[in-house]
């Protein structure tokens, strides 16, 4: 879903981190993580599950996988009883 956040914390040594954000750029898209194998891999989904974008970090590195769901528009408007009809 447009909006879909994910926020990849790497230690690259000395003490210090870097940040990398995947972002589900366009309507439609989403942001899917998985874990296998020593490597934790961000991708960007279309709807029928290409994957446009990735980056890909190795486990023993990534100090935190921060995800940033995109909010609900339906969630903003005002929901009427089930069992009452519309009065317009």
């Amino acid at each position: 879903m447009k909006g879909d956040r994910v926020e990849v914390v790497v230690d690259v040594g000395g003490g210090g981190t870097k940040t990398y954000d995947i972002v589900a750029s366009r309507a439609g898209r989403r942001v899917e993580i998985s874990n296998a194998r020593g490597t934790i891999e961000v991708s960007e989904v279309t709807r029928t599950g290409v994957a446009v974008r990735s980056g890909r970090f190795m486990a023993a590195r990534v100090v935190a996988v921060i995800e940033h769901p995109a909010e609900d528009e339906r969630a903003d408007r005002p929901k009427r009883p089930g069992n009452q009809p519309s009065l317009l």
